[in-house]
């Protein structure tokens, strides 16, 4: 794929504020399929951002698993940024596509899914990464990958035969935004920038930004 042509492409393309979607679900929406449509490797990952109890920051990259009242995305609870936002809900995350010149920033607070919704999902998850689930105690220190394939072949011998069941400190997180900002690129660095803010009615307040 020649990445010079799109996003020479969308560089020449505006944002103006009579094209927004008045809800940002909806201009989310038509961006992403439009990212889809393209065919940009991953278009799914989103960079999670959290703060620990000192408020120092904490970022890492995750796939976005659904869009309805916010973001989702899935995660062991236990783990860096699962603690992070046990202690301080607050997150922020960012899609960045490059190729198509445009980005995506959210500012919310994180809420976990229910069981239900939780359950829903896993079972579309593949047998491999069910038991990955399991086998990893995402972000602890390890002494080396044998600890961790051992222990992932231990539990598949375990589960022959029988559904690998979504433990309790695995599960989604929903980032219910206050803000969000939709940026396109341009010639000169003259980029569009436009920003949702949630109103007390919940309403969306619709400003330009400066680039």
């Amino acid at each position: 794929m020649d990445l010079d042509d799109p996003r020479a492409e969308f560089e020449a393309k505006s944002l103006r504020r009579a094209d927004l979607d008045l809800d940002p679900f909806g201009q989310f929406r038509k961006w992403f399929s439009e990212v889809t449509d393209a065919g940009l490797y991953q278009s799914d990952a989103v960079v999670v951002s959290t703060v620990d109890a000192e408020g120092r920051p904490s970022a890492r990259q995750v796939l976005l698993r659904g869009v309805d009242t916010g973001f989702v995305f899935f995660s062991n609870y236990d783990s860096r940024k699962g603690r992070e936002l046990a202690g301080n809900a607050n997150a922020a995350l960012c899609f960045t596509w490059n190729e198509l010149s445009r980005q995506v920033r959210v500012v919310g607070v994180a809420e976990q899914l229910t069981g239900t919704e939780s359950d829903a999902y896993w079972v579309t998850r593949p047998r491999g990464s069910q038991i990955a689930a399991l086998a990893s105690e995402q972000s602890r220190v390890i002494e080396n990958r044998e600890v961790l394939e051992r222990r992932w072949a231990e539990l598949e011998a375990d589960h022959e035969g029988r559904d690998v069941l979504r433990p309790s400190w695995w599960g989604g997180y929903r980032v219910v935004p206050r803000e969000l900002e939709f940026w396109q690129g341009r010639p000169n660095r003259m980029h569009d920038r436009f920003r949702y803010a949630r109103q007390p009615n919940d309403r969306w307040l619709i400003e330009r930004l400066s680039p």
